[in-house]
């Protein structure tokens, strides 16, 4: 198939073009440079595969949760691309993403993301009988300690596996926690998700479907505050 794939949910940007058998990867690890290097970097990813937009069959995401920043862009450069190519638009959760790799080896995968405040973004599902442990949610670390210590062995992946793994070993010494240093390529992931998806008949993202943020922005969390203060007040 002829895809597009971007990852915006952290700082480290990767964006994948696939020719059928032909993928070229650009990883731009460029930290708030991102926005104006975006649309280059997808020009050179069609290119290389010898792509045109219109060519592309599908278009796929990270839909969230992680940086604000990083998915608007995704969603607004695949959404531009979207209308003026045809092809359909998926999202998929960044913490699926990231375990995707590791769903074969019956293991519960606890897969996390740094959302700073003593919270992770994360997700623990148990691969041997597919059950989800802990939803996709913005979780205090206690909480996310509470789920795993009553598991034996797990795999800890994702952008800030190293700091999670090494928390849950300080909190719960007797548990088995394998922390793979292998580098994943999320666009790979994302291409079998979504191809997935297609197989599976499952609708593509609607007009109006956005990033799946979790946590509010501080403009949000500060009006809600001073809405809260006003209504005490009263």
């Amino acid at each position: 198939m002829k895809a597009l794939a971007v990852d915006g949910a952290v700082s480290k940007l990767t964006i994948s073009a696939k020719n059928d058998d032909k993928t070229c990867t650009l990883i731009l690890d460029i930290g708030m440079k991102q926005s104006e290097n975006i649309v280059p970097a997808i020009d050179f990813v069609l290119d290389k595969t010898g792509l045109s937009a219109t060519e592309l069959e599908y278009l796929t995401l990270s839909a969230g949760p992680g940086s604000f920043t990083g998915l608007r862009l995704a969603i607004s450069a695949l959404k531009a691309i979207e209308l003026a190519s045809g092809a359909r638009l998926y999202g998929i959760s960044s913490l699926k993403i990231y375990s995707y790799e590791f769903r074969d080896f019956g293991l519960p995968v606890l897969s996390g993301i740094d959302a700073n405040k003593g919270c992770y973004y994360a997700n623990l599902t148990d691969y041997s009988d597919s059950k989800e442990l802990l939803c996709d949610g913005d979780w205090e670390i206690k909480k996310i300690i509470e789920k795993v210590c009553r598991l034996k062995k797990i795999i800890v992946c994702g952008p800030d596996a190293k700091k999670l793994s090494d928390i849950i070993k300080d909190s719960i010494p007797d548990i088995q926690v394998l922390c793979p240093k292998a580098f994943i390529i999320p666009t790979d992931a994302l291409f079998a998700i979504t191809e997935e998806k297609i197989a599976a008949g499952e609708e593509p993202l609607k007009d109006f479907d956005g990033p799946v943020y979790l946590r509010a922005s501080e403009a949000e969390q500060k009006a809600a505050l001073d809405a809260e203060k006003k209504t005490s007040q009263n």
